[in-house]
């Protein structure tokens, strides 16, 4: 099953979270900040303002930076994805 997001929304993957700290201190799930990279998996078509459609800035694979607790979160063949609104993307991780 794939997932085509309607309007200016996103659907990203998450990054993994950093397992260990720079000093090498290892952290537990409980302890490891919630990631805000993430790679970009699909692009609506873009958002329908007085009869013109203003396309999504974004493309598929590249990493960007979200809101920590933006979007919703969905489950689709076992992988976790999360669908938001490109307002909710603050930054391109290049």
């Amino acid at each position: 099953m794939t997932i085509k997001p309607l309007s200016d929304r996103v659907v990203v993957k998450m990054l993994e979270a950093e397992e260990t700290t720079k000093g090498g201190i290892i952290l537990t799930g409980a302890a490891q900040e919630k990631p805000q990279v993430a790679e970009v998996i699909a692009v609506g078509p873009g958002k329908k303002e007085e009869g013109t459609v203003t396309p999504v800035t974004l493309a598929v694979g590249q990493k960007v930076l979200m809101s920590k607790y933006a979007g919703t979160e969905v489950k689709v063949d076992g992988v976790e994805y999360i669908i938001l609104r490109e307002d909710d993307i603050l930054a391109v991780v290049e």
